[in-house]
């Protein structure tokens, strides 16, 4: 379980770090969504509430945590 919370950390760090490629970012956040994860669902919302990103990268943050809720249903 102490593995879950590190690789949370490790995609978000990827997810804001705007030196890295955009695909890089958008892939580590679409890893986040496939965790499915209460902490996952936050650290969406967080993404996409962060106005450092890009406009499309928070959106597609969004759109994950939406999943994640659909899927809770």
């Amino acid at each position: 379980m102490a593995e879950k919370p590190n690789e949370l950390t490790k995609l978000v760090t990827i997810a804001t770090d705007l030196q890295l490629a955009a695909e890089l970012r958008t892939k580590a956040i679409e890893q986040l969504g496939s965790l499915g994860t209460h902490d996952a669902l936050l650290a969406l919302l967080d993404l996409a509430a962060n106005t450092g990103l890009i406009r499309v990268e928070r959106e597609f943050a969004l759109k994950q945590a939406r999943e994640i809720i659909k899927s809770a249903d």
